[in-house]
C-alpha cells in the first residue's frame, strides 16, 4: 500500500477553526511521468473509482511528432493499480490528448490520435479493449454523448504552442482570418463533421477596441452547456498590439452554431466553466472590479463579481456537483507554490486543500498546472503536480470538507 501523505493548509489563507488536515496521496509514481491535463474533462468514471491518466518518459521540451505517450487508468481501490489502455501521438502538455470518459458510460473513454495526415479520436471500452475510431479529433463532448465539438489543432499548434498537436502543418498558416476553420460539430455515431462557426464569422462581429494590425486569429477552449443547447468558445488574436500575448472574446452559440453572442467583449477572458445552462463563471476583466471572477448570464449583459477577496487571482475553476462548492487553484506564487482550494458559495468561505511547489523549470509551454478535477461523488479531487520530483497525479480526499 502506498504511503499516504498530508499537506499543510495554506499559509496565505487562514485555516478555519477546527479544520482538518487534508489527506493527499500520489496515485502514480516514477520513473516515468504522469498527468491528465485540463480541468474541464471527465477524469473519473461514474463510480468515482477509476482515474484516467497519461504516461510519458521525458519533460521540459515541446512534443515532437515521433513522441508517443501511453494512455492508462488508475484503480484507486486496488493499490492505485495502473492499467494501460493505448497510446497516442497527438498530445500537448496542457490538455494532453483530450482524454476523458464518455459522459454516462461506465466503460468507454475517448482520446485523440494521429493517423497518417489526419487527427482522429478513438473510443475504447476499458473492459474489453474494443476500439472504434472517429475520423476527427474532438475537443469536448455533449452530456448525452451523441456529439462533440472540435477546433483546428493544426492552427492551435501554430498560434498557441502547448494546446495544439505537432506533426501536421497548418494549411492556413499564412491566413490571418480563414473562413474554413472554426468550431465543428462531430457526430459520434457517424463521424460526420460540420463547420458551425468560422473564424471569419467571429471576426465580422465588431470588436469595440478594434483589431490590431496584422491580427492572426484562432479559436480555443470549447465547452458545451449542461443542457447541450449552447456551447462556448474563446476567439483569440495576436497582432502588433498584443506582441507575444493575445486578446480574447468569449462567445456562446446555439448547438447548431446559430445565435452567436459575445458574452464577454472586454478582450481579457481566461478560464471559465458553465455553472448551469444559463450562467458561466469566468476569470475576466470588467469595468466594475477589474480582473476578477465573474458570473456571466448568457445572452444578456448581466455580470456579477464573485468572491473578489477570497478568489483574487486567476485559476482553473469548476463547480462540484450541486454547485455549492467551487474547486479552484492558482498559478505559482512568488515562492513557486500552487494553491488548491474550495470556495463555499453558501458560507462565503475559502477552504485550502494544499500548497504544491512547482520547480523553476516547469514554466511556459511545459509548465505543470494543477488543473484540479473532481470525482462524480464530489468527495475526491485529482491534481497534476511536480512537487515530489517530476509530474505525477495526486488524489485529495475532500470528504470532510464538503461533508462526506
Amino acid at each position: 500500500m502506498r504511503r499516504r501523505t498530508f499537506l499543510s493548509l495554506s499559509a496565505s489563507v487562514p485555516a478555519l477553526p477546527g479544520a482538518a488536515r487534508i489527506p493527499v496521496r500520489a496515485i502514480t509514481k516514477g520513473p516515468k511521468y504522469h498527468w491528465f491535463g485540463y480541468y474541464d474533462k471527465l477524469q473519473f468514471d461514474p463510480s468515482s473509482r477509476y482515474v484516467l491518466g497519461m504516461e510519458v518518459d521525458f519533460e521540459h521540451r515541446s512534443p515532437r511528432q515521433s513522441d508517443t505517450i501511453r494512455i492508462g487508468m488508475v484503480d484507486t481501490l486496488d493499490n492505485d493499480r495502473w492499467t494501460e489502455l493505448g497510446q497516442t501521438q497527438a498530445w500537448n502538455w496542457q490538455q494532453g490528448c483530450m482524454l476523458q470518459w464518455v459522459p454516462g458510460s461506465k466503460t468507454d473513454v475517448i482520446w485523440n490520435d494521429q493517423q497518417g495526415a489526419d487527427f482522429v479520436s478513438h473510443i475504447v471500452n476499458v473492459k474489453t479493449g474494443k476500439r472504434r475510431t472517429i475520423p476527427s479529433a474532438i475537443y469536448t463532448l455533449s452530456p448525452d454523448a451523441k456529439w462533440g465539438i472540435t477546433c483546428d489543432f493544426r492552427r492551435l499548434n501554430d498560434c498557441r504552442p502547448g494546446y495544439g498537436y505537432a506533426g501536421i502543418p497548418d494549411p492556413n498558416k499564412d491566413k490571418l482570418v480563414p473562413d474554413n476553420v472554426g468550431v465543428w460539430r462531430v457526430d459520434l455515431d457517424t463521424g460526420k463533421k460540420t463547420l458551425l462557426v468560422s473564424i471569419a464569422d467571429a471576426q465580422r462581429i465588431p470588436y469595440p477596441g478594434g483589431y490590431s494590425n496584422g491580427a492572426k486569429q484562432w479559436f480555443n477552449h470549447l465547452l458545451i452547456s449542461p443542457d447541450a443547447k449552447r456551447f462556448i468558445f474563446l476567439h483569440r488574436w495576436r497582432g502588433d498590439k498584443e506582441k507575444a500575448g493575445f486578446s480574447t472574446r468569449m462567445f456562446t452559440a446555439d448547438a447548431n452554431g446559430k445565435n452567436l453572442f459575445v458574452l464577454d467583449p472586454a478582450g481579457r477572458t481566461s478560464h471559465f466553466i458553465w455553472r448551469d445552462p444559463k450562467t458561466v463563471l469566468a476569470w475576466a476583466w470588467h469595468k466594475s472590479h477589474g480582473d476578477k471572477f465573474y458570473l456571466f448570464r448568457d445572452r444578456t449583459e448581466q455580470v456579477d463579481v464573485i468572491a473578489p477577496e477570497l478568489m483574487p487571482v486567476n485559476g482553473h475553476c469548476t463547480y462540484l456537483p450541486g454547485n455549492r462548492w467551487i474547486l479552484n487553484d492558482t498559478y505559482p506564487d512568488k515562492d513557486r507554490l500552487q494553491h488548491v482550494y474550495l470556495y463555499d458559495t453558501n458560507a462565503g468561505a475559502r477552504h485550502p486543500l494544499g500548497d504544491f511547489h512547482s520547480p523553476n523549470e516547469y514554466t511556459g509551454e511545459w509548465r505543470c498546472d494543477t488543473h484540479p478535477r473532481f470525482s462524480p461523488d464530489g468527495k475526491k479531487v485529482v491534481i497534476d503536480s511536480p512537487h515530489q520530483g517530476g509530474r505525477q497525479m495526486f488524489l485529495i480526499d475532500i470528504s470532510e470538507v464538503v461533508g462526506g
